[in-house]
């Protein structure tokens, strides 16, 4: 059991959390998993990684049912936990080395949990459809037709899918660079027409309690931001840019401790959406 759990511990927590978005519920699924396959035959596992799959993938779903009620009672906009560097650096422990960047997680929690488990297995894991229909006990017809409307929900082609992952540091260096020194007409020229700001601050800690929409509101919301902390704290907060989720984030700390994290999401050369996440309890692992 235990050479199991070694070889299969880092795909299925990687499947679970994108499922569900947080590392604790994925590391709950994965061990509540493991506890129940101990007591199991032998026979039963023949074929471990579809056997441990499809339980990890049904432990989410009924996951997600449940926790749409508690996202319903959430303050402001609800965003997915940002996943620690300790776990990105063991995800070579997944066949195809593939993790969902950030804007992904954030467009999954438009879907059902059968469309979320269908493309998180295909596009993800590099789940083939007769697998996938086995796993979550489908037809391979359905699960194509689940897979159309999660794309379709979430508002991507295939170039979207392609094109999503790492950014240049300097182009998002340079784009912090500007909303430090308040330079609007810079930070203006880099957001799109529409751009969209989310902002999770769980109600511990201040945020839009509401998307933040257009680029001169979203330009004097993160301004305004970084001359609020300047002011509570003396000095200017720390700005880190590295990869996590598999893309490009800024990391913001304020004496000592992380207080943001944030994505971007690039379209057209532009920024179109910004993601901060400011809850205290998906930062600890940062």
């Amino acid at each position: 059991m235990l050479e199991l759990y070694e070889q299969y511990k880092g795909l299925l927590f990687h499947l679970a959390y994108q499922m569900t978005g947080t590392v604790s519920d994925a590391e709950d699924a994965v061990q509540d998993v493991f506890v129940k396959v101990h007591s199991l035959p032998l026979e039963k596992l023949e074929e471990p990684k579809a056997y441990l799959c499809k339980m990890v993938t049904n432990r989410c779903i009924d996951e997600i049912k449940s926790a749409r009620n508690r996202r319903e009672q959430y303050y402001g906009p609800w965003l997915p936990e940002p996943i620690p560097e300790a776990y990105s650096e063991s995800y070579e422990a997944v066949e195809n080395h593939e993790l969902l960047s950030y804007a992904m997680l954030v467009l999954l929690e438009r879907l059902s949990p059968s469309e979320r488990a269908v493309f998180v297995l295909q596009e993800a894991l590099g789940f083939d459809y007769p697998e996938i229909a086995g796993l979550i006990d489908k037809t391979e017809a359905n699960c194509r037709k689940l897979m159309s409307r999660a794309r379709g929900k979430m508002g991507i082609t295939e170039d979207d899918l392609i094109g999503v992952g790492s950014m240049a540091e300097e182009w998002v260096s340079r784009f912090f660079t500007a909303l430090s020194e308040g330079d609007a007409e810079h930070v203006l020229s880099l957001l799109a027409d529409d751009a969209v700001l989310l902002s999770d601050g769980g109600g511990k800690v201040i945020a839009a309690a509401r998307p933040v929409e257009s680029k001169e509101r979203v330009a004097r919301f993160l301004i305004g931001i970084l001359h609020q902390a300047q002011l509570e704290d003396g000095v200017a907060p720390e700005i880190e840019v590295k990869e996590l989720n598999h893309q490009t984030a800024v990391i913001f700390r304020q004496g000592g401790s992380v207080t943001g994290v944030i994505f971007v999401n690039i379209r057209n050369g532009l920024l179109q959406n910004i993601y901060i996440v400011r809850n205290p309890d998906k930062l600890e692992g940062i």
